[in-house]
């Protein structure tokens, strides 16, 4: 853990720590767990299960939608009354309580999982953009990527401890052994509840502007400084670009996070043993890309690191889409007995070198390019951005496999990478740090 002079190392690891806590939401209730028991058990309309995944999709973007609409003001709020580590404090209570409760939902309990889904996911989703607000005051703009990717990995480190402890104690996903699967919610609520203490022990409030009640005022204020931000939009184009880069990729991440398991289990019919398999897989190349990535950001700069992460995520969906067709030609040229299951790991060790890498190189550019002064309402834009491509990634993802199926629809990805990939060409990195120094000294000389 480094040391900067912005913070100590133990404040540094305070805040990666949040990370580590709240990746047992993401892994075990988003990804592994609770996804597969809402479809497949709990809505449970198989064959084909198109209704459940289009419930699961639609329970996601709503919660998407309500944080689309209060990221951004939120955030000027903290920024405006000093208060990101109070704001963060209530969504990580909020977090906790409602998937805590997802013990109670049973099969045929459709829509009380369907709203526990959306609180929980509402203020865990809120809460990415919280913490992730503290960056910039953490270290100098060239060490972000580096702290960021720490933060990453440290996240796959914490899902890979909590969702190896349920997979292993808790056993298999399905309608005989629900009894003992039900207690995922509380087990993930109790893990972020624990491993997130250090956060608000020895993460500091960030000493810009004056510590203010929360109340009317301030949001009517905080809402007032939302608008001059967005009708001066202009004096940062490159995170502009940035922005709308995210838009596309986080579309495809959230797509392949909120679907990877559900297609493992519907698509490729794997076993028990491999869906674990995958899981360690995935955390460990997930964490791997967070650390090499974050120091490639160093040496290669933000722009291109993002880059190349965005391509790896290409070639992961077309390894996803094809697996059947390079089993059959594996075994052909090299006289193997592979199945389709053993070679879909191949495409989750490509998908979570990706999953590492993308978010956290892109969580930094965020910092590089954020004024100190607004760092909160600006990481509130990136919560905006990343969970308005939620909304359409996952919905549009759940229309198109209503019509086509599961597998038809994961190439939809490929498109919203690509397009991912074209707003690059409109950054200056420079530019866009230079921009950033100068808000901070404009704001320092007015006062505010």
């Amino acid at each position: 853990m480094i040391e900067t002079h912005k913070a100590r190392r133990r404040e540094i690891f305070g805040w990666c720590m949040f990370d580590f806590a709240n990746q047992a939401y993401t892994l075990l209730i988003i990804t592994v767990i609770f996804g597969d028991l809402y479809t497949r058990i709990i809505v449970g309309d198989a064959p084909d299960y198109r209704l459940g995944n289009l419930l699961w999709s639609l329970a996601l973007c709503v919660s998407y939608a309500l944080v689309v609409v209060s990221a951004p003001l939120l955030g000027a709020v903290m920024d405006h009354a000093r208060a990101k580590k109070r704001m963060l404090f209530a969504s990580y209570l909020l977090t906790v309580g409602s998937t805590a409760l997802l013990y109670y939902v049973q099969p045929g309990y459709v829509w009380l999982g369907f709203a526990l889904i959306v609180v929980s996911n509402t203020a865990y989703a809120a809460g990415e953009s919280f913490v992730a607000s503290f960056l910039p005051f953490l270290g100098e703009r060239h060490e972000l990527g580096h702290i960021s990717g720490l933060g990453w990995a440290l996240g796959y480190a914490g899902g890979l401890v909590s969702a190896g402890f349920v997979l292993v104690f808790l056993g298999e996903a399905s309608a005989e052994n629900f009894e003992r699967m039900r207690w995922v919610g509380p087990f993930a609520a109790a893990f972020f509840l624990l491993a997130a203490i250090p956060t608000f022990v020895w993460l500091r409030e960030p000493v810009v502007g004056e510590r203010r009640r929360l109340r009317m005022a301030v949001v009517g204020t905080a809402y007032r400084r939302l608008l001059h931000t967005v009708r001066t939009v202009g004096d940062f184009p490159d995170l502009a670009w940035l922005f709308l880069s995210i838009l596309f990729a986080m579309a495809g991440v959230y797509v392949i996070v909120a679907f990877s398991f559900i297609y493992g289990a519907q698509v490729i019919g794997w076993s028990e043993a491999t869906r674990n398999l995958m899981f360690i897989v995935v955390q460990i190349t997930a964490l791997l890309g967070a650390l090499v990535f974050g120091a490639l950001h160093g040496r290669l700069g933000g722009r291109s690191t993002y880059a190349l992460t965005l391509v790896l995520w290409i070639a992961a969906i077309l390894a996803i889409h094809f697996v059947a067709p390079m089993t059959a030609a594996l075994n052909g040229w090299l006289g193997l007995a592979l199945r389709p299951e053993q070679v879909f790991l191949f495409a989750g060790l490509l998908s979570g070198l990706s999953l590492g890498s993308s978010q956290s190189v892109g969580r930094a550019l965020v910092g590089m390019f954020a004024p100190e002064s607004r760092a909160a309402e600006l990481f509130g834009f990136w919560g905006l951005f990343s969970k308005l491509a939620a909304i359409f990634g996952i919905f549009g993802v759940g229309l198109l496999q209503w019509l086509l199926g599961l597998q038809g629809a994961v190439l939809f990805c490929i498109l919203l990478f690509v397009l991912a990939l074209l707003p690059l060409a409109g950054i200056d990195e420079a530019r866009g740090v230079a921009r950033a120094r100068l808000a901070d000294e404009d704001a320092r000389a007015d006062g505010t």
